[in-house]
């Protein structure tokens, strides 16, 4: 038997649906960070490895950061013991309650629309932030620094002293 109308919207009133809050929140497309179940934050850092994850699956990037930080990143990964590449690297982001905003230092290749590749950028790292957090993310800004050139003495390989031993 069923139960009677009032009895139905006052149990839902006092109990929300797990499945509903989800597709409500989904829906929102954000904001899915504070619910009657609790509250999620989100460290900067965790969005800045994100954005640096995006932004290096995008095929014409080369790396991210400015000169002295790649320099320093390098030099760094060459520390026995040191964690793999800076994922975060060239990326600072502003993180607030519902919002974020992200900046990128990239190095690009050469020959690669350095417009339709910040196109690229920004839509990748948006949705991968979006999808991940629930952020809103209000501006990607795109710093191009430098045009990597194979074969001008910039690689990782030519930047390393031949060995002396065989």
């Amino acid at each position: 038997m069923s139960k009677p109308a009032t009895e139905e919207a006052t149990q839902s009133t006092q109990q929300p649906d797990p499945q509903r809050t989800a597709i409500d929140l989904s829906q929102r497309g954000g904001g899915a960070l504070e619910t009657s179940h609790g509250r999620t934050s989100i460290a900067d850092v965790v969005v800045s490895k994100i954005a640096g994850i995006a932004t290096r699956e995008v095929s014409g990037v080369h790396d991210l950061g400015r000169g002295s930080a790649r320099a320093f990143g390098q030099i760094k990964q060459r520390i026995p013991g040191s964690s793999g590449p800076a994922v975060a690297q060239g990326v600072s982001v502003e993180v607030g309650e519902t919002q974020a905003a992200v900046d990128l230092d990239v190095v690009v290749d050469y020959g690669v629309s350095i417009v339709e590749l910040a196109k690229s950028i920004r839509r990748n790292v948006i949705i991968s932030i979006e999808r991940m957090t629930g952020l809103d993310v209000v501006e990607v800004n795109i710093s191009v620094d430098d045009v990597f050139i194979p074969g001008d003495g910039s690689s990782d390989q030519e930047q390393q002293a031949p060995s002396r031993v065989q």
